[in-house]
């Protein structure tokens, strides 16, 4: 990449405009800040919403209900980009320790180790620790896993397994634990392989998962909202950038101004000479529709939400801002629901507890691999939100078919209502006699979500443009669907580096953006995975499949 300039940034005069309040921008802004020395008055953070948190929400309360459109799992070799910001943040309930000695403290006391991972439909738990494969499926994965990624292309997933492969444990845990689908990109679903290798030894008990002492916007980005505010950091809320303006060159881009929109008025921003501009495109939320116990929600058309309709703009007649169009105009395919319960009653999570073996918290996922809406749920240690009363609990779950039909409603998921979602999830748990005491006490709200994993739609090179594109002075892209090389979208880790890169090379500093874990460079992660891999066969065959997959 080309930086603007290779002087010492003068950090007292320089300011940063930034679009969107979301994990990507507050972490930019984070930098700036602790590495880069420039004053927090002079970061500007334009939000077209009225909170902080982009996709990373949590709100709601015991009467009306509680609501986060998703729920978030950390690693601790692969969210180390994440972590390097959480170091840095006071916690809102100790304000003497990080956010990161909290998230330590909370995930030494409270250990995942699911007992409960897949359940059929007659709600037998299932072993899972075998992962299921046949010999031609073995080969499948070791061939993905050491082909070039250039020449994988377009492909599918599909396009690189046999069917087989997709009838094993190993694609029902690995498929509901990232959300990928049959239709996504082969090289994304390469590139988890790498990242998450060392994680394949404990996919049926997701030992290897940890958590947030509360849902991701408490526990994160409500601690950096607040952290950056002290700092000075000047947060514009319900104000959507609608376009950016650019010096007129064919060999340079440089923004100069932001368009935005604020209760009804239109104003304009200048961006000097040695400012900066930061940009997250695309949007996993953007368009998303809630429903209640009684209503069903809406699907709505592509653009509501402006990252959108933002990228689309700024990217026409200028290929190095990638192709938003790749991505935002295949929601059939991108599309899934999640759904947040609210228990004002401990019958259903007493059940589940009895059920499963697991205390909230321990269980991490539960799939019900024959669900029609293949779905999923997690009962998260109490309580999951800071207002959350003692006697009110709460649990998340997902579709990944949600233009299916259900099994015991025979509806399609985006077709129900939160009680019907509801009364689907307790059939599966085989929880019909206690039914009518459980709806009578709980809320459910569903959450119809068109973009949600499209940054894992089938791409060319180019479709996603680069952090700071080719012959930006002043301009970086970030979030989920910019293109840092072997890193992973639908991360936390993705849109922290994506700020880390562009903060760096902006500002010139003489440091090093984190690195990238890559497990499948270490034998001794290979060789347990493989035995994992070839559970029931032979130690030759393990260690020949080690062989093949290692990647010079």
């Amino acid at each position: 990449m080309e930086s603007n300039c290779e002087e010492k940034v003068d950090v007292e005069r320089t300011n940063a405009y930034m679009v969107g309040a979301g994990l990507a921008s507050l972490s930019a802004a984070v930098f700036l800040i602790r590495d880069g020395h420039v004053p927090g008055k002079n970061i500007h953070i334009y939000e077209e919403l009225n909170v902080t948190g982009g996709s990373m929400d949590g709100y709601g309360d015991a009467t009306t209900g509680y609501a986060n459109r998703g729920g978030r799992m950390f690693d601790e070799e692969a969210y180390t980009c994440t972590f390097g910001v959480m170091e840095s943040i006071p916690s809102l309930t100790d304000p003497k320790v990080s956010i990161l000695d909290e998230f330590n403290a909370f995930n030494k006391k409270n250990r995942t180790y699911s007992k409960a991972r897949l359940i059929d439909n007659e709600a037998n738990i299932l072993e899972s620790s075998c992962l299921g494969f046949n010999r031609e499926d073995r080969m499948a994965l070791a061939d993905m896993m050491i082909k070039p990624e250039d020449t994988l292309g377009t492909k599918t997933i599909t396009d690189c397994f046999p069917e087989s492969f997709f009838k094993t444990n190993f694609w029902f845990m690995w498929t509901t634990t990232f959300a990928f689908e049959p239709w996504h990109s082969a090289i994304e679903f390469k590139r988890y392989l790498h990242r998450f290798i060392h994680e394949l030894p404990h996919l049926n008990d997701m030992s290897g998962v940890r958590r947030t002492p509360y849902n991701q916007y408490d526990s994160m980005l409500l601690p950096m909202t607040k952290w950056l505010e002290s700092q000075g950091v000047n947060f514009e809320l319900n104000c959507r950038v609608t376009d950016l303006e650019f010096k007129p060159s064919d060999m340079q881009t440089t923004v100069t101004a932001f368009k935005c929109e604020k209760n009804g008025k239109e104003t304009r921003i200048e961006v000097g000479e040695g400012d900066f501009a930061f940009v997250t495109i695309g949007s996993l939320t953007a368009g998303s529709s809630q429903g209640s116990m009684t209503t069903v929600p809406k699907i709505n058309d592509k653009h509501v939400g402006g990252t959108w309709d933002l990228w689309e703009k700024i990217a026409q007649g200028r290929p190095q801002l990638g192709k938003p169009k790749v991505f935002d105009e295949r929601v059939e395919e991108s599309m899934w629901e999640s759904f947040v319960v609210t228990l004002k009653d401990p019958t259903m999570v007493n059940k589940i507890i009895e059920y499963s073996g697991n205390q909230p918290g321990t269980g991490a996922m539960m799939t019900f691999k024959e669900s029609g809406w293949f779905m999923s749920i997690v009962l998260y240690k109490q309580p999951h939100f800071l207002n959350q009363p003692e006697n009110v609990q709460t649990l998340w779950g997902y579709g990944l078919y949600p233009y299916a039909k259900g099994d015991f409603i025979k509806k399609r998921m985006v077709d129900c209502t939160g009680e019907e979602i509801l009364t689907e999830l307790l059939y599966h748990l085989n929880f019909a006699c206690d039914m009518k005491k459980i709806l009578k006490t709980s809320i459910c709200i569903p959450c119809i979500l068109p973009f949600t994993t499209a940054q894992f739609l089938t791409r060319a090179k180019g479709d996603r443009p680069q952090v700071i594109p080719e012959g930006s002075t002043n301009l970086a892209l970030l979030g989920q669907f910019c293109e840092i090389e072997d890193d992973i979208v639908f991360t936390m880790d993705y849109s922290v580096r994506s700020a880390q890169i562009a903060v760096y090379k902006f500002l010139n500093l003489d440091k090093k953006v984190t690195p990238i874990y890559k497990g499948q460079y270490d034998v001794r992660v290979l060789y347990n995975s493989a035995m994992k891999i070839l559970k029931d066969d032979n130690l030759r065959e393990k260690i020949g499949l080690v062989k093949s997959m290692m990647l010079k």
